[in-house]
């Protein structure tokens, strides 16, 4: 059949244009069912069961279960369980799901592809008998509902068979939307919400209950505890006429009535601050703000306030005062007063036990401070206090303190490592799945070689004595250099980089899998890679001995490292040798040895310093972080020993020539393609960025100049302590926290005075050497490719809108890498104290109105003593400490502390809250009786029991002995 819509288009000329669109009709489209006698039997695609079994006692007769669009937005949680089976999907609903949330279509698309899980899509929009025209003044959402209906009706009467109504497989139309099922029972429908349906659970599936998504509840409270937010239509209306201002919400982590608007246009973030101007912003929401009068603007609390109720119900204490600051030091504060977009994702944390005997309410704290607690429902309470949980929030009434949600899945016990590394990924959105069938058909099949044919298309390199440097156990090498004496003088030195390209081609699935994960994640104890092992690992990796693909960029230095020539090829490399950065070191120290390799990396090492000197004579900052290096049992893979990580004069050597082909490489793609080059940029931060470094150093007579990155290098090359060989590394790694973060970009987007990369000082950058770990190195490497020669380009390759949106995937998960490596350095530092306490010198890095921030060079951790309570009175009977803050000292008698001023601290795990174990920091030395650990108390071994987690050997793959991979900037 063919059934026609004609309509007429004015042009903008004014001509009429009579348009007909055509839609075919069927009458021969199969209904998926095993109980059908009508329609002809497909061969080996039988997916609804002849007899289905129902989960819910509501409707105790066969039926399959047909689905409202809602169920699956909005249920996906209870729809992703085994037992619920036997459910017809129409294909309007499947479009009406794709267009509102890509993520749920996704999950959608992964159930249906189990064919276990007898989930059929019927193409109801072209069967003559469910497809209905859009009546005259009827929305799409209304015809949709229509359609839903008109399919529920076909499949009745469809699957009706001849001996009788009650003999065969009925349907339930299972709908969220009140109106829809009212409707649906006029037809004579069964039909039921998610919640009706699952209330009547049989006793087996009664725990699918605590899946439901509560999106409609009404709260007993009559007064509401919180303002209302404004419509979509008075947001709108309020940002036109300027009113109002919008932007993304950050909370705070270490004040939950605290957060910022991040607003475009405005340099420093506008401060929220209060329980009702907070008014149920979640961190990482689309906020609708008003700015408050300039009378009511506020400062930043400087004391940690953390909600540490168990379940005060839905009474809302006042808020704490906050001190009064000057007017000079208040900032610009509003209020939210809409909620534009929720960034609501499921979260890790913990059931608090409920003080009510019996009750199925509980209160959940994430793991992750910025977010509040959320209530839920569930009668598996006594099973899952041991547990770690994933939570997701449905909604956030006015009447409720907290928002509330519903239980998603348990991980695993509280405190086992496996399942904290798995919080650790879930927590910072880390892909890590299993790669798919797809992604390893794509996977050259081996054994592998190297064919004539290949050699033909490349450089052939084999005979250069190349070589790899990298930290030990690490088994995705990268890059490798060589350099060598040429005829005429000067010295050739290449750079030669895995050609991850080869292997990975535009749109294939692995193609499309690496560009999602975009990098791969270094945690202490395992790696999860980008692209699958068989060439992370093995063909892209460079290894020594073996013939590899490479991608190598190849310079003709003087002596004075002044470059003459540069030049770009494919090639095929063997490495003489894979050495670690101490192996290299000492081959360089070593005068005795005179062979190759040595000869080439002392060339490397001497132009590398070169390089250094003159980049950070132009400005570049040379600036620090701790660093900690674990070393993890071989079986067990618990640390057994951490320390700082040491750098040597190899790690400079091998950074300088990676930084000299990222500049080289990003040259040649921008000149080639303008608009389309992928480029890596760091903005300059804003002057505000640097108070808290100006402070600290005039707090000690020096002055930091922060006009120019050349300045700003020159004043730490200047801040020199005889009396503390620590204080400059303390500088500098405060000059870090005040830095930008550096982005990915598509050059045709951004003027090119925005290209600079402000902390290598260097107009133009990007990333070229890291392909197997890092997924903008492979586009950088097809532009590259495109630029020489070697490769053709593709649509999406030149595509400015495409790449701009892949920058933002790519900036986004290289944030959540650097987090969880973060995360997962916790994490050990915790299994590594669990057993231990030691003292160690330590240097007070911050003075706050409550606390000593303290750093230990040692290992490379920072931590927090607490000098008063949460209201500043005493914390132990007789010890006052007195706060000065134009000084930013703390005086407890004769007792001054100021920033970077030596201790000495004890370390210790507290376990006492198995949500958030924390390293516990006494002072030792300078000694306060009362306050401090007595000085002749000895430090002994605390012998924690241990969790049976604890000794159960991991067999996950093991990284580089707890190295993080070097990071370029």
């Amino acid at each position: 059949m063919l059934t026609n819509k004609v309509f007429m288009k004015k042009t903008k000329r004014g001509n009429i244009l009579k348009i007909v669109r055509e839609h075919y009709l069927r009458d021969d489209i199969w209904c998926g069912s095993a109980a059908c006698h009508k329609c002809p039997l497909e061969e080996n695609a039988v997916l609804l069961d002849k007899v289905p079994k129902s989960v819910s006692e509501r409707y105790p007769f066969p039926h399959y279960l047909l689905l409202d669009t809602n169920i699956i937005l909005y249920q996906m949680d209870l729809l992703e369980e085994s037992a619920i089976q036997n459910v017809i999907i129409l294909n309007t609903v499947m479009d009406e799901v794709k267009h509102r949330s890509a993520v749920i279509y996704k999950r959608l698309r992964a159930i249906l592809s189990n064919p276990e899980r007898r989930f059929y899509t019927f193409v109801n929009e072209h069967h003559k008998d469910t497809y209905v025209e859009r009546m005259p003044g009827e929305s799409a959402n209304d015809r949709n509902d229509r359609m839903i209906r008109t399919a529920t009706e076909w499949y009745e009467e469809h699957l009706r068979q001849r001996k009788g109504k009650d003999t065969c497989v009925r349907i339930v139309l299972l709908s969220d939307d009140a109106d829809n099922r009212a409707k649906a029972i006029e037809l004579g429908l069964n039909t039921c919400s998610a919640v009706e349906y699952m209330e009547a659970a049989k006793e087996n599936y009664a725990h699918l209950l605590d899946k439901i998504a509560q999106r409609d509840i009404v709260c007993a409270s009559k007064d509401p505890l919180f303002p209302s937010h404004l419509t979509v239509m008075q947001i709108h209306e309020g940002i036109k006429n300027g009113k109002l201002m919008q932007g993304g919400f950050l909370a705070s982590r270490e004040n939950y009535l605290e957060g910022y608007v991040r607003v475009e246009g405005i340099e420093k973030a506008v401060l929220i601050q209060g329980r009702m101007n907070l008014n149920r912003a979640v961190d990482g929401d689309l906020v609708a703000i008003e700015m408050l009068p300039e009378s009511e603007w506020k400062a930043p609390s400087d004391v940690v306030l953390v909600d540490e109720q168990n379940d005060p119900g839905d009474m809302v204490e006042p808020d704490p005062t906050f001190s009064v600051k000057p007017t000079a030091e208040r900032e610009p504060t509003a209020k939210v007063v809409g909620i534009i977009k929720r960034k609501w994702r499921q979260y890790c944390g913990i059931l608090i036990p409920s003080h009510i005997q019996g009750s199925t309410r509980h209160i959940f704290v994430p793991a992750e401070r910025k977010i509040p607690r959320i209530r839920i429902e569930t009668r598996q309470a006594a099973t899952l206090l041991s547990q770690r949980i994933i939570v997701a929030i449905d909604q956030w009434p006015r009447h409720s303190r907290y928002p509330q949600g519903h239980f998603v899945r348990a991980l695993g016990p509280i405190g086992s490592k496996e399942t904290e590394n798995e919080v650790i990924l879930l927590e910072h959105d880390v892909p890590h799945n299993r790669f798919s069938e797809d992604v390893l058909a794509c996977l050259p099949q081996m054994p592998w070689v190297i064919t004539s044919e290949d050699l033909k298309r490349r450089v052939d390199l084999r005979g250069i004595t190349i070589c790899s440097v990298d930290p030990p156990g690490c088994t995705d090498i990268d890059d490798a250099l060589h350099a060598r004496r040429l005829p005429n003088g000067n010295i050739e030195v290449g750079v030669h980089i895995a050609d991850v390209s080869h292997f990975i081609r535009p749109d294939t699935a692995i193609d499309r899998e690496a560009a999602s994960r975009a990098t791969t994640v270094y945690l202490v104890d395992k790696r999860i890679d980008m692209v699958p092992e068989l060439l992370s690992s093995n063909l892209c990796s460079l290894r020594g001995g073996e013939e590899r693909f490479a991608f190598s960029c190849i310079w003709e230095l003087d002596d004075e490292a002044n470059i003459k020539q540069t030049k770009c090829h494919k090639s095929v490399i063997k490495s003489k040798n894979a050495l670690t950065y101490e192996e290299a070191q000492i081959i360089i120290d070593d005068s005795k040895q005179t062979n190759e390799v040595a000869t080439s990396l002392r060339m490397l090492n001497r132009l590398a310093k070169i390089l250094k000197k003159r980049r950070t004579e132009k400005g570049a900052l040379v600036l620090a972080s701790p660093e900690i290096r674990f070393h993890v049992d071989s079986e067990t893979h618990d640390p057994i020993d951490v320390k700082a990580k040491q750098l040597l004069e190899t790690n400079s050597m091998v950074e300088e020539f990676m930084l000299l082909a990222n500049v080289s490489v990003a040259e040649k793609i921008e000149q080639e393609f303008p608009e389309c080059a992928m480029l890596r940029r760091h903005p300059c931060p804003p002057q505000s960025n640097y108070e808290p470094l100006v402070k600290a150093a005039q707090h000690q007579g020096f002055e930091i100049v922060t006009t120019s990155g050349k300045e700003l290098a020159s004043s730490l090359d200047n801040a020199v302590n005889p009396e503390n060989p620590y204080f400059n590394t303390m500088l500098r790694i405060l000059a870090t926290r005040c830095m930008m973060q550096a982005v990915y970009f598509i050059s045709g987007t951004l003027q090119r005075d925005e290209f600079f990369h402000y902390g290598l000082a260097a107009p133009i950058y990007t990333h070229f050497t890291s392909p197997i770990r890092r997924y903008a190195d492979i586009i950088v490497h097809r532009l590259l490719a495109a630029c020489i020669g070697a490769d053709s380009t593709y649509p999406e390759l030149l595509d400015k809108k495409i790449n701009s949106n892949l920058c933002n995937n790519l900036n986004y998960r290289n944030r959540m890498a650097q987090y969880a490596g973060r995360a997962s350095v916790a994490l050990h530092t915790h299994l590594f104290f669990r057993k231990r306490s030691e003292d160690e010198q330590a240097y007070i890095l911050f003075v706050r109105k409550n606390a000593l921030q303290i750093l230990v060079p040692k290992y490379g951790f920072e931590g927090t003593i607490y000098v008063t309570g949460r209201n500043n009175e005493e914390i132990k009977t007789g010890v006052r400490f007195v706060y000065d803050e134009e000084k930013q000292t703390q005086r407890c008698g004769n007792i001054v502390f100021k920033a970077f001023d030596p201790v000495v601290v004890r370390l210790s795990l507290d376990s006492t809250n198995v949500q958030h174990e924390k390293l516990v920091f006494e002072l030792v030395e300078p000694y306060i009786e009362g306050f401090s650990v007595k000085p002749d108390g000895s430090v002994a071994d605390i012998e924690a029991p241990k969790r049976k987690s604890d000794q159960t050997p991991e067999k996950s793959k093991k990284s580089k002995k707890g190295h993080v991979k070097r990071t370029l900037m």
